[in-house]
């Protein structure tokens, strides 16, 4: 039967004590439901948003909460958008963003789409990087073209769990994309608002690069529940790093988070760190600029040349120690949304 809670309970206080990393103060109680089944204590944690079996952790390493035999359960609700005269159609959005290209944007983008839907979310992916959308080559099915609906809608291809609408599969491999900002702007809210997206969660939107008329008409223009922004610990990524911060504060959108990515190089030999790109910076600006740092990720061969095959390492081994680093940003990800929408005034 279900447990009523009595202020002196000792399950009730060791839960309200515990604390998650990432998480400001207490879990709410009313995630926690604990059931009594002939002496054996069942606790369900009900969550909002995505995680996994690895957020359980500290409750079954508590000496009072493992007690209790603890399981996971997801019920991710719509947040709050930047557009909020739009019906909530297309899930949570988030936008990943990078002040300057080559800091590895469009892997982050994948990379975080594949954790969340291994989650057990609903997620969709756009890659909006006009002027080189590289998802179709890192998701695999390049040369797959889009289908479309009897309704005229394009049908998003479905890669290793998620949906995905690119424009690298309406145009040629090494097509250029010769536009002017307002005419690439206008294809990617076309190639938005057109996709057939399915009951989502979240949809990813990989920004192309920069700070330019594209990015500021995609954030001023599109239902944004929250933005990541990725760099690398390199100095001139992360000024550019800081004027993306800037220009999402401007326009209003929410800053969710940080990646730093190609915190260090891993030898695929000996498994040695090197911070070739200097140590530290990623942190350094997310402390001074005020927003979560979700993730250190390393320059790693089998990480580059799984999304060169098409097959991300999260689907090639997911039991490799580098998808544990992208699982948990994801994880935070996901929380950082939750708890920064719902705690606006």
């Amino acid at each position: 039967m279900f447990k009523k809670w009595f202020s002196a309970d000792p399950i009730k206080i060791a839960y309200e004590r515990l604390r998650i990393a990432g998480w400001q103060g207490q879990l709410p109680l009313e995630w926690l439901q604990v059931t009594d089944d002939g002496g054996q204590r069942q606790a369900l944690l009900t969550l909002p948003f995505a995680a996994d079996e690895s957020f359980l952790a500290p409750f079954r390493a508590d000496p009072v909460l493992s007690q209790c035999l603890w399981s996971l359960q997801l019920k991710i609700v719509k947040l709050a958008n930047t557009q909020p005269e739009l019906p909530l159609l297309y899930g949570n959005i988030i936008v990943v963003s990078s002040g300057k290209g080559g800091v590895g944007k469009s892997s982050v983008s994948v990379q975080l789409a594949l954790a969340l839907a291994g989650f057990g979310a609903k997620v969709g992916l756009l890659d909006a990087d006009v002027y080189g959308p590289s998802l179709p080559t890192m998701l695999g099915g390049a040369d797959e073209k889009l289908q479309y609906s009897a309704q005229n809608k394009i049908i998003p291809h479905q890669r290793h769990g998620i949906w995905v609408t690119s424009l690298g599969y309406l145009t040629e491999a090494n097509a250029p994309a010769i536009w002017r900002g307002p005419v690439a702007s206008a294809a990617l809210q076309q190639l938005f608002r057109d996709s057939q997206w399915p009951q989502l969660d979240y949809l990813i939107i990989d920004m192309p690069p920069g700070t330019g008329d594209i990015q500021l008409t995609m954030a001023q223009k599109l239902p944004i529940t929250g933005a990541v922004v990725v760099t690398t610990p390199q100095t001139v990524a992360l000024a550019d790093a800081e004027k993306g911060i800037e220009m999402f504060r401007k326009v209003g959108i929410p800053l969710t988070g940080m990646i730093e990515n190609m915190s260090y190089f891993e030898c695929s030999q000996c498994g040695h760190h090197e911070a070739i790109f200097g140590s530290g910076g990623g942190a350094a600006v997310a402390q001074r600029e005020g927003i979560p740092l979700l993730g250190a990720w390393p320059l790693a061969a089998r990480m580059r040349a799984a999304l060169d095959d098409g097959v991300p390492l999260a689907i090639q081994d997911p039991t490799d120690p580098l998808v544990a680093v992208i699982r948990d940003s994801a994880q935070q990800l996901a929380m950082q949304l939750y708890q920064q929408a719902t705690d606006k005034p």
